[in-house]
């Protein structure tokens, strides 16, 4: 079983190393895990969501190498 938890923004930049303006973007068109409201003025993303994201960038790119 795969631990949950919340991630800050800072974090998603690190671990997908995105800018933060592409992950909105990514998040617009719905082709990134959307945030969580965590209270007033506070968002955060559910870590399993990012890891699954990651997962399906790397099958993506499988996929277009073995095609």
């Amino acid at each position: 079983r795969m631990l949950m938890y919340i991630m800050k923004l800072q974090d998603v930049i690190k671990v997908t190393a995105l800018s933060r303006s592409t992950i909105y973007k990514l998040m617009s068109d719905g082709s990134f895990p959307r945030q969580v409201s965590l209270g007033y003025r506070s968002v955060g993303w559910v870590s399993t969501e990012i890891d699954e994201w990651i997962m399906e960038c790397i099958e993506a790119r499988d996929t277009a190498v073995a095609v």
